[in-house]
This record gives structure tokens, C-alpha cells and sequence, in this order.
């Protein structure tokens, strides 16, 4: 595994295992046992998720020390405000069976997600959080936050992959020192990527699969990544990616697949914050 240094000074993985759409609790613990067997160290969950037991079950039975795991979670909408989120962070942590988390993330940038940061930075300076993040914030909203916080978010993750690049995104969260965090960096399969003959072709000539060379994409763009799968093999290959580079021409290559937006959500979308919003996870 490689690592970064986010701006609390902290090291991240590069790579972590992402539990998103697995809410078979014992089919969840399974697979992050195997992600944890395979290597992985970075753990990516989520209140919303459902599954932050079956994280914390697996967690507990790897026998893996505490010091050496990073675990992320996330704050949803309907807690955000400075006194929800202490609450809702307590039984995040409590689901988890952990004493401390290494990222917590507001998950979505609608609701008071400013007395939600706010709420949070008090719990990194009580040492309950090594390092405080967003999710989905576009680049209007970050700078907004950051130039508005005590505390820069150390993450911002978002949708990126080839088909959606987010460079304008990338270049916004550099000049603050936020660390991009690709969700879905496979595209999540859309438009037949697997089978796509740019990456098909570069994945030949690597002896690799198309589903290592878009990971190795993304290394080489300084983006963490969070493949999700539910086969031990697949993490296995997700993993094989530290012994082979592409070349610029390449990369040049692969950029030239971006469609400028997203065909998973549209955060710009009055739908989309009406139908975010209105998910309740607990009552």
C-alpha cells in the first residue's frame, strides 16, 4: 500500500475497500474480512450505508491493530446542525465499536452542514476525529467552506472516473490542500467501461485489466481511491496496481473520454436535493 499526507499532517491510504450498496449485514462483514486479508487498510462506510455494524463486526475479528486500520465514515443530512451531529457521530462510533475514527465526512453539502463542521471540529480537537472531510461538495461550496472554517476539510470526495474527470474540481481542491476521493472510480460500470477498446488496448499492451489500468489512472492523478466489489479476486487485481505506470501519452489519451458531467446524480439539480433531503435514515 501507498500513502498520503492529508493536511492535518496525517497519513491516508491511497487505496481503501468502500462498503457503499452492500446491506446484507453478513455479507458485509465477509467481504470487509476479505478486504482486510487482502491488504486493504482503509475502510470507507457510511451512516446512510446501514452496514456500520457489519464494518465494525469485521473490524473486530480481524485482529488488526487499531493504529494500522483507517476508518472513514459519514455524517447524513438529516443530522446535520452542530447538536445532531454530536449525537449522530456517537452512534457512528458506537455501531463501529471504536474509540476514535480516522475521517469523518459530511456527506452530502445540503442541510446545516455548517453547524454540522462546526460540531465536528470540536470533536478533532478532542481528539475523537484524526481528520474532518466533505463529500460531494463541488467547487463553489468548498471554497465557500474553507474560506469560512477554522479547519480546511483534509478530503472531498467525490465522482470521479474517466468518463467524469473533475479536473476543474481537482485544480480547486490543490490550491486549498484538499486531497481528492474518487467514489465510483470505475464509473460504477456505466457505458460498458470494462469493455471500452482505448482502455482495453492500453490494458494489453500493460498485460493488465481495464478495471487496474482506470485505478492506475487515478494514482497517477493523485486521487484516493474506493473500489467497491464483493469478490475477494477482484480485490485481490483492484490491489495489483503498484508495479506498472502509463505513459503521459496515455493519460493524454484517456482524458480525451471525459463527458464534462455526471450520469450517476447531478448535485446541481433541484430533483436531486429534493430527493436527498427528504431520505430519513432513522426516525
Amino acid at each position: 500500500m501507498q500513502y498520503v499526507t492529508v493536511n492535518d499532517g496525517i497519513q491516508m491510504p491511497l487505496m481503501g475497500y468502500g462498503v457503499f450498496q452492500i446491506t446484507d449485514a453478513l455479507q458485509c462483514e465477509q467481504c470487509v474480512k476479505d478486504a482486510l486479508e487482502v491488504g486493504y487498510r482503509l475502510i470507507d462506510t457510511a451512516a446512510a450505508y446501514h452496514n456500520e455494524e457489519a464494518v465494525g463486526a469485521a473490524i473486530y475479528s480481524s485482529g488488526i491493530s487499531r493504529e494500522d486500520l483507517f476508518i472513514t465514515t459519514k455524517l447524513w443530512i438529516q443530522d446535520a446542525g452542530y447538536e445532531s451531529t454530536l449525537k449522530a457521530f456517537d452512534a457512528s462510533l458506537k455501531k463501529l465499536g471504536l474509540d476514535y475514527l480516522d475521517l469523518y465526512l459530511i456527506h452530502q453539502p445540503f442541510g446545516d452542514y455548517y453547524g454540522a463542521w462546526r460540531a465536528m471540529e470540536k470533536l478533532q480537537k478532542d481528539g475523537l476525529i484524526r481528520a474532518i472531510g466533505v463529500c460531494n461538495f463541488s467547487p463553489d461550496r468548498l471554497i465557500d467552506l474553507c474560506m469560512n472554517s477554522e479547519t480546511t476539510p483534509a478530503v472531498n470526495q467525490i465522482e470521479i472516473h474517466p468518463f467524469y474527470q473533475q479536473n476543474d474540481a481537482l485544480q480547486i481542491m490543490d490550491e486549498f490542500g484538499v486531497k481528492p476521493q474518487a467514489w465510483g472510480p470505475l464509473s460504477e460500470g456505466q457505458k460498458n467501461i470494462f469493455n471500452n477498446k482505448l482502455l482495453k488496448s492500453i490494458a494489453a499492451k500493460h498485460e493488465r485489466t481495464v478495471a487496474q489500468v482506470i485505478l492506475r489512472w487515478h494514482m497517477q492523478r493523485g486521487v484516493i481511491i474506493i473500489p467497491k466489489t464483493v469478490h475477494k479476486e477482484r480485490m485481490v487485481e483492484n490491489m495489483n496496481i503498484w508495479d506498472f505506470e502509463l505513459t503521459e501519452p496515455e493519460m493524454q489519451s484517456i482524458a480525451t473520454m471525459d463527458i464534462g458531467h455526471s450520469e450517476i446524480i447531478d448535485h446541481h439539480c433541484w430533483c436531486t436535493a429534493k430527493q436527498l433531503n427528504g431520505l430519513k435514515i432513522h426516525e
